[in-house]
């Protein structure tokens, strides 16, 4: 009986629908199938067809191509566009070469000869079945199962009413509890200058004036103050009341709640939780449309847009291929891939962009692995997929802590230094980060050397092989190469030299602009990239703001260290409390944001317990770059998620489960090696703790 897998596991017949004018061959065909287990419907034609398609749902339509009235092209064309996954096999008797061209153009999986033997058509029927599966993840289209209320709940990728429903009962819980006391307590207290009063880590406390709250900050700010004509006819500004703030603040905490938990378990498709984020920013007032749509539109957003197509424009020309042979010349094995390559890559990613250092190499090592499953005969090697992609995004990371030039956290923290008279050199925070990027590198490449030992089926991967031979079928370098490489030493000089002024995204739309001018990249380039990555970091960007600007990110980590023991508020305990507290939250928010928020709170709190302040700000800033569970922790994973995607099937090789389980795992173990090699290693050493 010729039976097909469902997504939970669950046996069932392939439903086929056959459509031919000829009663007598339809009838007869659609007995045998039935016999050898299909479910078979039948239409005479193509009207009838449309009605099946939309209401019953075939998986696998047989299409007689020459029929009275609508005929099979026009059939075809109608069918595809109420159910674009549907596989057709185009079944004529009057076949020739020019009619297979045709309907070729239209998406036609298989075309065959009629009469066809039994036997073929089956096993074309099969494949096409299967081919379902990769057109529905082409398009998109959640296979649901309906067959018990378990099934429904839990649903599938893109589709799971279950999680749906509870988030919806988590974010109204969230409006309808009271607000917090300390919260309502910081939304009211006046600024007063001090550095170590309670509100000094509110995001934006330096644009407050003195004596003003909050409620009035963020009040004017977004704009809710009512305005009121006084008796003598005076247009007077009241602030709002210190509640509506405190529910807007819950109302963020809700939406990352809600963002956190869709995300992380794929409930509907990531562009579509992106888009929820806006949605209930403006429908409850967190800023007006047009600050909402400004806290969607971040540098880092259009930084991610470049990237990913001047990553296009690289690879459309073969100039990856030249710079992976540079990159990974040296990776003969996974082996020496990861242990090799992956510290190198971390230290390099602690004074250059990490982030433009992924968008260049991932591409790469999909095109190593592309060919590594080619040669070895098989469809996928989701092993080898995941711990190529996967520590290329954690080693970058973990770049951060080893230069101030690594991201926009570090610049904060040395923002909030400044703010209380600290300051630490270039050299000096090298000296305190660096001997930390290597050992975790070579920890995270350890992890997957073990872990992946027996989920990688394709045991020799020869990198360095892979990357030369894809560089070979392209030849020499073309015009379009040099003129490439030109505009890629421009974006990384502009980088390096103009950021601090213009930001990451200025340099890398120009050049965008300029590749175009040069004729290498076409606007069609630029619209075929992963559009949902970009939206799910603006909404990742634009929920860091609702967080920081209502006072939310300042509770959230206030109620953090509130809990902690004595023994964690000083010394060597207050830098792993606060790094702990930094790493869980830089998954949610982004890590500028959460330093801005746990950076304020903890450096005071290291003066009056006698620690050193630079310990804590530094110890906060390194965990910053732990955001290794969520791809909206940061760029670098996000630029992974959209590349991590099959050519043919459109099949999402790397998933968030994917980041989810290893990043869990790397972010504890990034946790162990900064509390054990930095902590109670080589800081002990410098004896910094009592300085």
């Amino acid at each position: 009986m010729e039976e097909q897998k469902t997504a939970n596991g669950n046996d069932k017949k392939l439903k086929v629908l056959l459509i031919d004018d000829e009663d007598r061959f339809r009838e007869n065909l659609a007995k045998q199938l039935g016999l050898r287990g299909f479910d078979v419907l039948d239409a005479s034609n193509g009207e009838d067809a449309i009605k099946i398609v939309r209401h019953d749902n075939p998986e696998v339509v047989v299409l007689d191509q020459k029929m009275p009235g609508m005929d099979g092209i026009q059939t075809l064309k109608e069918l595809k566009k109420i159910r674009p996954e549907v596989q057709i096999i185009m079944h004529t008797g009057h076949g020739s070469i020019e009619s297979a061209r045709l309907t070729g153009k239209f998406d036609v999986f298989s075309y065959l000869e009629k009469p066809c033997d039994l036997s073929e058509l089956i096993k074309v029927i099969k494949k096409a079945g299967e081919e379902r599966v990769y057109a529905m993840a082409r398009n998109e289209i959640p296979d649901v199962q309906r067959t018990s209320l378990k099934n429904w709940l839990v649903g599938v990728q893109n589709a799971r009413p279950g999680v749906i429903l509870l988030g919806a009962i988590l974010f109204l819980t969230m409006l309808l509890i009271p607000a917090p006391q300390q919260l309502v307590t910081f939304l009211s207290a006046k600024k007063t200058g001090n550095m170590s009063e309670s509100i000094a880590g509110y995001a934006e406390y330096q644009k407050m004036e003195k004596g003003q709250t909050i409620v009035e900050y963020y009040g004017k700010k977004a704009k809710l103050y009512t305005k009121t004509k006084t008796a003598d006819g005076k247009i007077v500004k009241t602030a709002p009341e210190v509640e509506k703030i405190a529910f807007r603040a819950k109302v963020m905490i809700g939406v990352l709640i809600v963002a956190a938990l869709f995300w992380a378990t794929g409930a509907v498709p990531i562009g579509i939780t992106a888009l929820l984020v806006g949605v209930l920013m403006y429908f409850f007032g967190i800023f007006p449309p047009s600050m909402v749509a400004k806290a969607y539109a971040k540098d880092s957003v259009i930084f991610i847009f470049g990237v990913l197509a001047f990553a296009a424009a690289i690879s459309k020309t073969g100039l990856d291929r030249r710079i992976g042979i540079l990159l990974l010349g040296t990776s003969t094995s996974l082996r020496k891939f990861a242990l090799i390559f992956a510290p190198l890559l971390a230290i390099t990613a602690s004074f250059l962009s990490e982030h433009a250092l992924v968008a260049f190499i991932a591409p790469i090592l999909m095109l190593v692995y592309l060919g590594a499953i080619k040669t070895a005969g098989i469809k996928k090697d989701k092993g080898l997929v995941v711990m190529l992609l996967l520590m290329l995004t954690f080693c970058a990371n973990i770049g951060g802590p080893g230069s101030p030039a690594a991201g926009g956290r570090n610049a904060v923290m040395l923002g909030i230094f400044s703010d209380y008279g600290l300051s630490i050199s270039f050299g000096h925070w090298v000296k305190m980060g660096l001997p930390f990027v290597p050992v975790m590198a070579l920890t995270i490449a350890a992890y997957f050397l073990v872990v992946f030992r027996k989920k990688v089926k394709v045991k020799a991967v020869n990198v360095a092989a892979e990357v030369k031979r894809e560089g070979e079928k392209i030849g020499k370098m073309t015009t379009d190469e040099y003129k490439a490489a030109a505009v890629l030493i421009l974006v990384i000089v502009l980088w390096v030299t103009l950021s601090s002024k213009v930001g990451m995204g200025g340099p890398v739309i120009l050049c965008l602009v300029l590749l175009n001018i040069l004729g290498i990249l076409r606007w069609k380039d630029i619209n075929s990239i992963h559009w949902d990555v970009v939206a799910l970091y603006a909404a990742a960007s634009a929920m860091g703001v609702g967080l920081a600007s209502t006072g939310a990110a300042l509770w959230l980590a206030s109620s953090f260290i509130s809990i902690l023991p004595e023994v964690l508020t000083k010394g060597v305990g207050l830098c792993m409390s606060t790094s702990f507290i930094t790493g869980i939250l830089t998954n949610f928010m982004s890590d500028g944001a959460t330093v801005a928020a746990v950076g304020p709170i903890t450096v005071p709190m290291a003066t009056l317990s006698g620690t050193s302040p630079l310990t804590v700000g530094l110890s906060t800033a390194f965990a910053s770059s732990f955001a290794h569970m969520l791809i909206i922790g940061t760029p670098n994973n996000a630029i992974v998620y959209s590349m991590a995607r099959d050519p043919e099937t459109g099949e999402q090789l790397v998933t968030m489960k994917d980041f989810m389980v290893h990043g869990f795992a790397v972010f504890v173990l990034s946790m162990a090696v900064l509390w054990l090699w930095v902590f109670f290693g080589y800081w002990q050493w410098f004896g910094i703790f009592s300085t």
